[in-house]
């Protein structure tokens, strides 16, 4: 009786994996929708590049506002519930965001609903993984990482295909037809988690009982610890110089190969995210079984994989700033997708190391407010680059230094820090 119980409790935490492996894919294919129709909207609603990259600024700028009652929420409040309603009210916005007329409603639906949305599910949604998942935490984080890979491919090429069809019947109103279908995908499964999602029961000790009787300790408390540890801090910088380098990657890679190279819809949002995401899936497994297996040795090995990473990351975008040529440009995609794979592998295993169990969300929170407010400047900065100087093509070197940098100052505090901040938690 005992083992089926045991068998029963092993299921249930990969049972939780699927479940929001499956939300995570939505949630980073319904951001990725946006950026693969944006040529689309700009044409349709007569914006500017840099009015549409404002758009994806304001979205990450609130999102990031609203990150830090998103952690204090995950750590006070049921985790089930509250990743369950961000997917549901994230979907209900992007099904709106089809019927916008013009830049007030995108900002209000895209920017507002769905980025307030969004920002409710990340704390809750790695804490509520990381209480499931101990000894396999970075494997099944590496695991649960694919899901974004995933969702950027899918929503990519299917974004783009569900324009074009339904531009043949409605032209130049095909766009719409892509958010309104990825949304109604989103409530379909928010209500499967409904009924399949558990809440982890485990005593936060005397510690979490402070935490609940006072509702704001852990908003704040998130962002002290990890600005007051040097490794979180670290991790934190080098999160924000990650997400600044995606965010403007992703907004405007479709559009360049739409405009540069003369591709359709459909192939720019598959190919822009393809050869970068199927690199990334390999590099994360790698990366997730490769980082527990050093850390069981060493535990700043985490650290240090996620600093190759960014280094080796930001060769390719050196060379995607001096070539037009396809496969040079496709296999570029895919070395970049791979070597950030190691950082991503590692991240919440990192930040897991070095802070207390009932701040995981709190702090979660403050490394990802951190992150997308700076993030959050990419899509405008390089829209404006772009509008000024013509072209992306020369903005993609100035991504990799901000790699280059990080990625070196990660590994000198994995190298200073991190052994005394992990002893000091695991003492």
């Amino acid at each position: 009786m005992e083992t089926v119980q045991k068998k029963e409790a092993a299921w249930v935490k990969w049972e939780v994996l699927l479940l929001l492996w499956m939300a995570y894919l939505l949630n980073q294919g319904d951001r990725q929708v946006f950026n693969t129709v944006l040529p689309a909207i700009r044409e349709a609603l007569n914006l500017t590049d840099t009015s549409v990259g404002l758009i994806a600024t304001i979205f990450n700028l609130f999102y990031a506002c609203c990150v830090p009652f998103g952690g204090w929420v995950g750590d006070r409040f049921s985790r089930k519930w509250v990743v369950t309603i961000a997917i549901l009210f994230w979907s209900v916005a992007t099904m709106f965001t089809g019927l916008a007329n013009g830049i007030f409603m995108l900002v209000l639906m895209r920017s507002v609903a769905t980025g307030g949305g969004e920002a409710f599910f990340g704390p809750a949604n790695y804490s509520l993984l990381g209480q499931y998942h101990t000894d396999t935490r970075a494997r099944a984080m590496s695991i649960h990482q694919t899901a974004y890979y995933v969702g950027v491919i899918l929503a990519g090429w299917l974004a783009g295909l569900i324009a074009d069809v339904f531009d043949k019947t409605n032209p130049g109103n095909g766009w719409k037809y892509s958010f309104i279908i990825f949304g109604a995908a989103g409530i379909i499964w928010g209500i499967l988690m409904i009924f399949r999602l558990k809440d982890k029961v485990q005593d936060g000790g005397e510690d979490r009982r402070k935490s609940v009787a006072n509702p704001f300790l852990t908003i704040w408390q998130g962002f002290k610890t990890v600005f007051s540890t040097p490794t979180a801090l670290m991790l934190t910088i080098g999160f924000s110089g990650l997400i600044f380098v995606i965010t403007g990657y992703m907004t405007w890679m479709p559009a360049y190969l739409q405009e540069e190279i003369g591709q359709s819809q459909a192939a720019a949002g598959f190919n822009s995210m393809f050869w970068t995401y199927v690199a990334a899936f390999v590099g994360v497994l790698i990366a997730g079984w490769l980082s527990d297996k050093l850390a069981a040795k060493n535990q700043k090995s985490r650290m240090i994989l996620q600093a190759i990473g960014l280094v080796l990351g930001a060769a390719p975008l050196f060379v995607i700033g001096g070539s037009k040529v396809i496969w040079v440009l496709y296999l570029c995609f895919a070395a970049w997708g791979f070597f950030r794979a190691f950082f991503d592998a590692n991240t919440y295993a990192v930040l897991y190391d070095v802070t207390p169990s009932h701040l995981h969300a709190s702090c979660s929170s403050a490394m990802i407010t951190t992150g997308f407010a700076v993030g959050a400047f990419a899509p405008v900065i390089l829209g404006a680059l772009k509008q000024s100087m013509g072209s992306l093509q020369a903005t993609f070197p100035i991504l990799g230094v901000i790699w280059i940098v990080c990625g070196l100052l990660m590994a000198l505090v994995s190298f200073t820090s991190y052994q005394k901040d992990y002893n000091k938690l695991h003492k």
